[in-house]
């Protein structure tokens, strides 16, 4: 599906790519380990298609998943698909072409109706290759600036900056989902807004059902 992206395609093409695949009350989990510790992002269905446009606005021009050996188990209204040799593979034109490899496990958790949309998405890495060809390597042999260059990463743990700063805006736009619907659906000003998701949540709290 994604092959059939064009360059302009707007919000409205990544929501229909996500309503496609994924439930509307579907959460994807990404889980990996940078420099200052383990992250662990969770966003739900209003974010991810801005998720899936930020890997091709940070550079990418192709992206696919491989997955060996995934094994399968069936509930009574889903199916769980575990994956623990996944590979998510993308491919950067900018600055130089690259291949980068991102290793780890997906459980994919579906629905079990006609649709067969995701429910829950949890990728797992826990390494990643930056691949380079040789042809590049060997155009630049005599340009110390260019081969300085190529030798830097252009990803973390196989994600681009472009990603990574949208998963920690997530982060605050997440809790404020129940916000934004009521702004939306009852065009209340936003203190109103706050006022009555508090007022619900007191209400829930002193009288759970």
């Amino acid at each position: 599906r994604l092959q059939s992206r064009t360059e302009d395609s707007d919000n409205l093409w990544w929501d229909a790519f996500a309503t496609e695949f994924f439930e509307d009350d579907a959460t994807l989990t990404l889980s990996f380990c940078l420099e200052d510790g383990p992250k662990r992002y969770t966003i739900g269905r209003t974010l991810i298609p801005r998720y899936f446009s930020t890997v091709f606005e940070g550079g990418v021009t192709d992206l696919y998943y491989i997955l060996k050996h995934s094994k399968e188990s069936y509930h009574n209204s889903s199916i769980t698909v575990d994956c623990d040799q996944c590979a998510m593979v993308t491919q950067h034109g900018k600055p130089m072409f690259t291949k980068v490899c991102t290793e780890g496990r997906l459980i994919l958790e579906f629905t079990f109706d006609d649709l067969m949309r995701i429910k829950t998405w949890h990728f797992t890495i826990r390494q990643y290759r930056e691949l380079v060809p040789r042809s590049i390597l060997a155009m630049h042999a005599q340009d110390p600036q260019v081969l300085d260059q190529l030798s830097k990463n252009i990803t973390r743990m196989g994600l681009t900056n472009f990603t990574l700063n949208y998963l920690r805006l997530c982060v605050i736009l997440e809790p404020m989902q129940e916000l934004m619907s009521r702004h939306k659906t009852y065009n209340l000003s936003p203190r109103d807004c706050l006022k009555t998701c508090l007022f619900q949540k007191w209400q829930r709290m002193v009288a759970p059902p």
